[in-house]
């Protein structure tokens, strides 16, 4: 299903859910969707967690290095780009600063500059570095999770509020939830895709 937009210069609102015609894929064949419902408050944190970080890859999924920078709406310097570069500097604080008390930098520059968005680009190298830095701090959120038997172990950094981990994971899903919203209409915007 194909629907016009009013406006000649944005893309026509389409998906490429066949069975579902407003939705961004079929349900069955979802990547999202790991077939069982999670058991217990550590396999639910991490099943949301991980849903939302595939939700926004897949709503990166196809785009140029050009779409993936192109900015929502002046003077807003949101894009998927940025949000990725966004996202890897929260898992990264979260789960370095914050939960394993390392004193590491920022990743795109000081904060309170917008650097995780100013900086999201269109080169193939800065693209290549958001994700593969996002990938980087996925995994040491992973990592953390795996080796830390109890949600409910606190931070262990000296100059943050003490926080337990399950609040943290909290936190991180919260801040996906929100940005994945952003990115549905970014995506929609730049070639017309529709999400759910």
């Amino acid at each position: 299903m194909v629907l016009v937009t009013a406006d000649p210069d944005l893309p026509s609102r389409w998906t490429a859910a066949t069975v579902y015609d407003d939705m961004w894929v079929d349900p069955d064949g979802d990547p999202r969707d790991v077939g069982t419902s999670p058991v217990g408050e550590r396999e639910t944190l991490i099943q949301y967690l991980h849903a939302y970080r595939l939700t926004l890859r897949m709503k990166c999924d196809g785009l140029t290095p050009e779409q993936l920078a192109r900015r929502s709406v002046p003077p807003s310097t949101l894009s998927l780009l940025g949000l990725v570069r966004h996202l890897a500097e929260v898992e990264r604080s979260w789960t370095r600063r914050v939960m394993l008390g390392e004193d590491t930098s920022r990743l795109w520059g000081e904060p309170g500059r917008d650097a995780d968005f100013e900086g999201a680009v269109d080169d193939p190298e800065v693209v290549d570095r958001a994700f593969t830095a996002w990938q980087v701090e996925m995994d040491a959120t992973d990592a953390l999770v795996a080796a830390t038997e109890d949600l409910g172990t606190m931070s262990a950094s000296a100059t943050a509020r003490p926080i337990a981990l399950r609040e943290v994971l909290v936190h991180l899903i919260e801040e996906y939830a929100r940005h994945c919203g952003h990115a549905d209409l970014l995506r929609e915007r730049i070639d017309g895709r529709v999400g759910q």
